[in-house]
């Protein structure tokens, strides 16, 4: 594939969390080039990424809407990288007016606008993609890999957990270390199941392809900030007697990100450290304990050349995962620009998948407020 697509950004500015690794991970397989955006409502930090990152002036615009009457028919995608809760109205506009749009996790922050989003982008048939950037790992995808080809049996049981410690962190004067203000609001959802709960929730998806079905949750705030929810514990039941244990924390001092897959199947089982991304660990039920990199002669894919833009030894990590979600999305929106069809792809995570998660954190949070198992309505 040769097409270079220009992408123009809404959101990622200097002062972002996410903003310079979509940009350097966009860029990074020479698959699209940013050309034009609006990062910031504040007009310095705006004119300051722009200058940056090299994009001409006339071509920074102070708001989203100008930008997306101005460059019609010259970008081919809108990178969608404000904060969850402002989402909505950006990727509605940019689907309604042709762009195909590339979409930071969550998509949204409520079922109805997810809901709404979906509608939209079938009545302009429109393309979305949304950035669930840990699936990108060459060694997690080559767990996937082992199970789609039933290496590990019949899977039985996941645990993921994904502990992190910023809520109860505190600074050089003895301070809680203060996040962006949008992650001190819950609204429907609490904001840690949009922020960590949306890439447990992926990962599962993708390792197995199962639904979940009916679960159990428990949430709670045991941080510094007691307005919201900080801490989450699950056991979810999904489609094939797949058995899931999930925790996702902002309140777990000692991790930075201690994100942690652990598969357990009839014949073997694996596990995979995001802290340690070159390795993963099988186990058979012969007793042997299997230590798998990009380099193993019995890898599947992550031998790939794709996976190895240095070779194994020197470690990939999180802005090459990144990369890699970016070259599934150019070969997806490649084929869309031919046919006209957005055709469901093995690594590009689209509208209903995000819809599902969406739905998954309802139920966990009706759940732990009712104190029960409940259905997960729509699964």
């Amino acid at each position: 594939m040769t097409d270079v697509f220009k992408l123009g950004f809404i959101g990622g500015g200097l002062n972002s969390a996410v903003g310079t690794t979509h940009f350097i991970a966009s860029q990074m397989d020479g698959l699209f080039k940013v050309e034009a955006g609006c990062f910031s409502r504040d007009p310095e930090i705006n004119r300051q990424t722009a200058e940056r990152w090299g994009i001409s002036p006339e071509r920074n615009y102070a708001s989203f809407t100008e930008m997306l009457d101005q460059e019609t028919g010259y970008l081919d995608a809108i990178v969608i990288l404000t904060p969850t809760p402002d989402h909505f109205e950006p990727v509605t506009q940019a689907l309604k007016k042709g762009y195909a749009v590339i979409c930071e996790k969550s998509l949204t922050s409520t079922i109805s606008d997810a809901i709404s989003i979906q509608e939209v982008q079938k009545a302009h048939n429109g393309f979305l993609a949304v950035t669930y950037n840990y699936t990108g790992y060459p060694m997690l995808r080559e767990l996937k890999h082992q199970i789609d080809n039933n290496q590990l049996g019949m899977i039985q049981q996941i645990h993921i957990e994904m502990p992190q410690e910023g809520y109860s962190r505190l600074n050089r004067d003895g301070n809680p270390m203060i996040p962006q203000q949008w992650r001190l609001r819950d609204a429907d959802l609490p904001t840690l199941s949009l922020d960590l709960g949306g890439h447990v929730h992926s990962i599962i998806d993708f390792i197995s392809g199962e639904k979940p079905q009916q679960l159990v949750a428990l949430q709670s705030s045991l941080g510094c900030f007691s307005q919201v929810v900080d801490n989450s514990l699950c056991i979810a039941r999904y489609s094939n007697d797949l058995t899931c244990n999930i925790w996702f924390s902002k309140s777990a001092l000692g991790y930075r990100n201690g994100l942690r897959i652990r598969v357990f199947g009839e014949k073997g089982s694996a596990e995979w450290h995001q802290m340690e991304p070159e390795f993963l660990i099988s186990h058979d039920n012969r007793g042997h304990k299997i230590f798998l990199d990009r380099a193993s002669v019995e890898v599947g894919v992550s031998h790939l050349p794709r996976y190895n833009r240095f070779k194994s030894g020197h470690p990939a990590g999180f802005l090459e995962a990144f990369g890699n979600l970016y070259c599934d999305i150019a070969d997806s929106l490649s084929v869309f620009k031919k046919t006209g069809t957005q055709k469901t792809r093995e690594y590009v995570f689209e509208t209903q998948h995000a819809l599902e998660g969406l739905i998954m954190f309802k139920a966990m949070t009706h759940s732990s407020n009712l104190g029960t198992w409940v259905p997960v309505s729509g699964s």
